[in-house]
């Protein structure tokens, strides 16, 4: 049984996601896994700078994780990310 989070690191996640840019781009990333950033900026209508910064503090906060291939980076949730967006959901 894996160890339980501190409140440190249960703080890291939760202030990654307390944005309304991060919550949006966490449920586009959801509903499209491996989303480059310059489709997230399509799909949001949105400042490439502003999602390229709260993209850039997902991955930080250890809810995305970026896969390279050749010169495009893909966006995918990681486990907390993923469990992040189940969280979420509930209160839709």
């Amino acid at each position: 049984m894996p160890k339980p989070k501190t409140a440190q690191q249960l703080e890291r996640h939760l202030k990654g996601i307390a944005n309304h840019w991060r919550i949006e781009i966490l449920l586009c990333i959801d509903r499209n896994s491996g989303i480059t950033l310059e489709h997230i900026v399509d799909e949001l209508g949105a400042n490439e700078k502003t999602i390229g910064e709260h993209a850039r503090r997902l991955h930080r906060a250890g809810l995305v994780d970026k896969k390279y291939k050749g010169r495009s980076v893909q966006h995918v949730l990681s486990p907390y990310g993923r469990q992040c967006v189940k969280f979420l959901k509930t209160f839709g």
